[in-house]
């Protein structure tokens, strides 16, 4: 491929990317958001994670698995809890990682 053609692909490759992000910006920063759309919005970022991250503890080998050796899902449920109740994403992390530490350790005995 020709350098230029390049260096367009890669220039329209970025405004695809940078227009759609800036938009709402262009349009929504001489206003304000009603409350309700404020508050709705604080829940978007904590939907996404949900949606990427439960598929990955549920679902093993193509299907559901709700089991007792599905150690990833017994495990969320203290790190979900100490995400919820301490809102620390270091001891979120050190509960995660311990518990599936532990679960490793004690199960292989």
């Amino acid at each position: 491929m020709e350098q230029k053609t390049i260096f367009l692909i890669i220039l329209g490759m970025a405004l695809v990317t940078y227009i759609p992000r800036v938009m709402p910006l262009w349009l929504l920063s001489a206003k304000s958001l009603p409350p309700v759309v404020t508050i709705w919005l604080r829940y978007v970022p904590v939907a996404v994670l949900a949606a990427m991250l439960l598929p990955s503890l549920v679902v093993r080998d193509q299907r559901i698995d709700l089991g007792f050796d599905n150690l990833f899902l017994w495990a969320a449920i203290p790190t979900i809890l100490t995400a919820w109740k301490t809102r620390s994403f270091f001891g979120t992390v050190v509960v995660g990682m311990g518990t599936v530490a532990a679960a490793r350790y004690l199960l292989s005995m």
